[in-house]
């Protein structure tokens, strides 16, 4: 039995190695996408706090000055103080220092390095109607579960969990495999299980909804519908934002598309405690009356909603913040190792391995 299961281990190892390591490689990276994002752009996001930020309309007053008198499509509001806002427009967004009204840079709304490597790991940038990237991307998953079970097997007679081998040999490499194996085991079978259930969320979702007896929340259900006849003048932005936080106490705004003339402002909101950082509310805001038609905050979301967060919240490492992303970047790396270390002994056809 052991030595089908190792063959077995092998296969799987090979069929999938590839798609393995490339989930590896982009999730260390997409743990602190937000973080790198703003490193690698400074000049685009930090602001120097100073005295109260200035009304969305003066913002936009003076992003659309910078873009021809172009009309803004929505804002983007940071819950840190020294994160600039953003101002929306067609194919790009202009960020702008909150304080002082000043333009600090234009960013255009193509792909970047950063999105690449999300769409890479969530479908191996494969787009198409099928969606056969996610599809292959969610049974690399299943192959890796199958991989951590089969690893565990084969580990546990020997159970060494240290490097003891001269570097370089075979013996050393064995070594590795286990002790990698091992010590990362608990982590990255977290962001595997997590992540397959990203994968299958079709099939999933909804029986997280039966067997909790809850509704999808609005995040995740289709958005309602309003029907909304233009009387007089809109409320704008600002009026909006301050409903907004009226109607969900302690959330603060940070998106806020304008509507057409018939639509209604969707604004979303993050709780401070939130685990991810687009938060999980929605408040719907009739632009004329400036009247609350749907308010949804996390704080009391359904439990099938608050489930399908946390699940996500864990795959990324937002969880716990920087100490969890840490764990998860580094769990996503050793998948990589065990590959590497995995083919070197195939290779070498190590005698100990057998």
């Amino acid at each position: 039995m052991r030595r089908v299961i190792l063959t077995l281990h092998l296969v799987a190892a090979l069929a999938a190695g590839a798609f393995v390591a490339v989930l590896g490689v982009t999730g260390s990276i997409m743990a602190f996408e937000p973080e790198i994002d703003h490193v690698v752009h400074r000049q685009l996001w930090h602001v120097t706090p100073h005295g109260p930020a200035r009304t969305l309309a003066e913002l936009a007053d003076a992003a659309s000055k910078s873009q021809d008198g172009q009309r803004p499509t929505g804002f983007l509001l940071s819950t840190a103080p020294d994160r600039a806002y953003q101002v929306l427009f067609r194919g790009r967004s202009v960020f702008v220092d909150q304080y002082s009204g000043t333009v600090l840079g234009v960013r255009a709304s193509g792909p970047d390095f950063l999105s690449r490597v999300h769409q890479l790991h969530l479908r191996l940038l494969i787009q198409n109607e099928s969606d056969s990237g996610k599809s292959i991307v969610k049974w690399a998953s299943v192959a890796l579960v199958f991989l951590l079970a089969s690893g565990l097997y084969l580990w546990w007679p020997i159970r060494r969990a240290t490097i003891r081998s001269p570097r370089g040999t075979r013996r050393w490499w064995f070594d590795l495999h286990n002790a990698v194996g091992i010590w990362s085991f608990v982590f990255v079978g977290l962001a595997t299980l997590t992540g397959l259930a990203i994968g299958f969320d079709d099939q999933l979702v909804p029986w997280i909804y039966t067997v909790t007896r809850s509704a999808p929340a609005l995040m995740y259900a289709r958005p309602p519908r309003f029907t909304i006849v233009p009387s007089g003048p809109p409320i704008g932005p600002d009026r909006a934002v301050a409903i907004a936080r009226a109607a969900l106490p302690g959330a603060s705004p940070i998106s806020v598309p304008i509507p057409a003339a018939t639509g209604v402002y969707a604004i979303s909101a993050r709780y401070p405690e939130d685990l991810t950082p687009g938060g999980r509310s929605r408040v719907y805001i009739d632009q004329y009356s400036g009247s609350v038609l749907v308010a949804e905050g996390s704080r009391t979301a359904p439990a099938g909603s608050r489930l399908i967060t946390l699940n996500r919240a864990l795959h990324t490492g937002d969880v716990f913040g920087i100490p969890s992303k840490i764990v998860m970047s580094i769990a996503s790396l050793a998948v990589v190792l065990q590959l590497v270390s995995g083919v070197v002994m195939w290779l070498r056809k190590p005698d100990a391995a057998r």
